[in-house]
């Protein structure tokens, strides 16, 4: 896989109370991914930047919301997040990531 692809995969980790649930109950992390991206870049990018083993990765997109103003409705953009499982004794900790 392209290298200069792999670090443009990953946007920012998702900060929620699910993703913290997530987090304690199997040891995953959620990620903000670009709309295009596929497992195998997920897993390649995050194993790259933060030194760990993946177990899993699942996907899934978000739909944005529809919201109204004084101009009527507007939708906001839908995204995709990426749920990734690492495997037992790896973590990421965001605060000293390098």
């Amino acid at each position: 896989m392209n290298q200069e692809r792999l670090l443009k995969v990953l946007l920012a980790p998702h900060i929620s109370e699910k993703a913290a649930l997530a987090g304690d109950q199997s040891n995953a992390v959620v990620f903000r991914v670009v709309p295009d991206a596929t497992k195998r870049e997920i897993k390649g990018a995050v194993e790259q930047l933060f030194k760990v083993k993946v177990e899993a990765v699942q996907v899934l997109n978000v739909k944005g919301k529809v919201k109204r103003n004084r101009y009527g409705l507007s939708a906001k953009p839908s995204w995709k997040k990426a749920y990734v499982s690492l495997a037992a004794g790896h973590d990421i900790d965001f605060a000293l990531a390098d």
